[in-house]
Formats: structure tokens, C-alpha cells, sequence
């Protein structure tokens, strides 16, 4: 019997051909693929000996539980498949590669990891700004609005940075968030977010972050969403010519 493994593979924003070419070989070589929710389901045609398996992981959604993943990953790696492990973005960032990895390693399951790109710099991309704009900012903080326990991050301390925050998983939190970061932050400084980044569904904004929170509901934005606040993001509303929202038909008759 061959040696099983896992690969934490990486799936990108969403686009096909925003995958690695190594992500296209490792899916070419899959005997099971467990496909993450927020993964686009297409990526299967990519693996066509798998045995395809959705293990959607949303929030405020009726998920699989993670110790059951783990669980299904560790049983068939150790009967000789090899395993591919299909996440949404980029599988260390915010993706639950840690614990994966950390149960694969006690149970003497060997990982391997393919990078790829996570929806932040999706969002930039489709906004048509640096993240690192040097007139603006001395780098880029990646942050959840929520820890595991449900508590909040510390946002005066990152307000404190001068770096751009790229919010993850923040659209349910953006009142509380957007009042937090204005007791730190002037109420213009620009702010942005995109809903499917990186997709033919996607929709962008840029405006202020004192109207944030009461745009994005105003446009009805939705998750998954990437919020980016800093004045980087400044250079986005140049690019889209003013402040204002860039729906999915437009963005999808530009692609």
C-alpha cells in the first residue's frame, strides 16, 4: 500500500486561473478532495480521479465540524490517498492550517503546504491600490474581527500602526469595529470593502470610515466581504474616480 499524506492546497479568491501551477499539478495527483466552502466547487474538474467530498466552514452557517475534518483527513491519508485539503484563499491565513496541521503531525500524517492568494490582496487588486503604498503607510496588518472566543481584536493598538488594515471575516462586526477605530482614527480616513473578491460576483466601495459601516449596509454588502481601512486606500477612489461602489455587472462585463 502507497504512503498517504495531506496538502493544504491553497484555491485562491476564487478564479480558476488564479491557481499555482503547482496548486494544478497537486489536484491532477488528488485521490480525495475535501472542498471548503468558499472554494470554487469548479476546482474538481482539476482532479478528476478525486473523490469529492464539501466540507463548507461558514460563519453564522451550519458547518462541518473541524475535529470531524481532521478526523476524515488522518483516516483516509492513513489508508495510502493522498488528500487534498482544498481551502479558500490562502489556506495560513485565517484558513484553520494550524490546527490542521498540528492533529496531522500527532497522528504521524505527513502535510505539505501550496500557497496561494488570499482574498485581502484579491480585494486590492480589484481596487486598484497598494496595500503598502508607501506615501501612505509602513505596511499591512492582516487581521480577523474576531478571535475563537468571540472577543475582539485590540483595535486602538492596530488603529496605532499607520499600516493598512485588511479586516477578514468583519462585514457582521462593522458598527462595532468602524466606532472603535474612530476614536483613534479620523472619521475620513478612506476605507473600502469588496464582497467576492477575486470573482465575476464581485463587488467593491470605497468611502470614508466614518460612513463605512452605514454604506456597506446601504449597498447591501454581504459575505464574504474584506474591509481595508488606511490611507492607502485613498488611492483606490482615484482609480475608481471618486468615492462610490462598483457593483458585480459592471465588474463582470470589464473581465
Amino acid at each position: 500500500m502507497k504512503n498517504g499524506k495531506v496538502t493544504l492546497l491553497s484555491a485562491g479568491p476564487g478564479a480558476l486561473d488564479l491557481l499555482t501551477l503547482r496548486a494544478a499539478r497537486v489536484l491532477g495527483e488528488a485521490d480525495v478532495l475535501l472542498v471548503d466552502d468558499l472554494a470554487n466547487p469548479e476546482i474538481a474538474t482539476l482532479a478528476p480521479q478525486a473523490r469529492v467530498i464539501a466540507v463548507g466552514k461558514r460563519g453564522g452557517c451550519r458547518s462541518t465540524p473541524q475535529a470531524f475534518i481532521e478526523r476524515m483527513m488522518c483516516r483516509f491519508a492513513k489508508r495510502g490517498a493522498h488528500v487534498v485539503r482544498v481551502k479558500g484563499g490562502d489556506a495560513l491565513m485565517f484558513g484553520r492550517a494550524g490546527e490542521e496541521m498540528t492533529a496531522l503531525r500527532r497522528a504521524g500524517v505527513p502535510v505539505e503546504i501550496v500557497n496561494g492568494i488570499s482574498s485581502a490582496f484579491a480585494a486590492a487588486a480589484g481596487l486598484g491600490m497598494s496595500l503598502t503604498h508607501r506615501d501612505h503607510c509602513a505596511g499591512v496588518t492582516f487581521v480577523t474581527a474576531h478571535r475563537q472566543d468571540g472577543s475582539a481584536p485590540n483595535w486602538a493598538a492596530l488603529a496605532a500602526t499607520g499600516t493598512t488594515l485588511a479586516i477578514y471575516m468583519g462585514l457582521h462586526r462593522v458598527e462595532a469595529l468602524s466606532a472603535t477605530l474612530l476614536a483613534h482614527l479620523d472619521a475620513d480616513t478612506p476605507a473600502g470593502a469588496v464582497q467576492w473578491a477575486g470573482t465575476p460576483q464581485e463587488r467593491r466601495m470605497v468611502t470614508t470610515l466614518g460612513r463605512l459601516a452605514a454604506d456597506v449596509r446601504a449597498q447591501g454588502f454581504a459575505s464574504p466581504a474584506i474591509l481595508l481601512v488606511g490611507g492607502a486606500v485613498g488611492e483606490a477612489s482615484v482609480a475608481m474616480g471618486g468615492m462610490g461602489v462598483i457593483a458585480e455587472e459592471v465588474v463582470a462585463r470589464a473581465a
